[in-house]
C-alpha cells in the first residue's frame, strides 16, 4: 500500500537525454526525415577552387544512411 502512494505521488521517468551541441548547431532535419548539413570546403581558400566547385558546393547537401544515423543518435528530440 505504501509503495502504491509513492508511486502515484511522484512517477519515476527516465532522464532526458542530451542534444550535442554542436550537432544541432551544424545540421537540421527535412519534413521527410533526413538530416539536412551544409557543405564543406566554403570559408577559405576559394581561389584555388574554380567556378564549378564553388558552385556545386553551394547550399545544403543531404547526408548518407551511415551520417545520417549517427546524427540522429546525437540529436534524439528532432525526428
Amino acid at each position: 500500500m505504501l509503495a502504491q502512494k509513492a508511486a502515484s505521488k511522484g512517477s519515476r521517468k527516465m532522464p532526458k537525454m542530451k542534444t550535442k551541441s554542436g550537432a544541432k548547431k551544424r545540421f537540421k532535419m527535412t519534413a521527410s526525415g533526413r538530416v539536412k548539413a551544409g557543405v564543406a570546403g566554403k570559408r577559405h581558400r576559394l581561389l584555388s577552387h574554380d567556378a564549378d566547385y564553388i558552385r556545386s558546393h553551394r547550399g545544403t547537401k543531404v547526408l548518407k544512411k551511415g551520417d545520417e544515423s549517427l546524427v540522429k543518435w546525437y540529436m534524439p528530440y528532432n525526428r
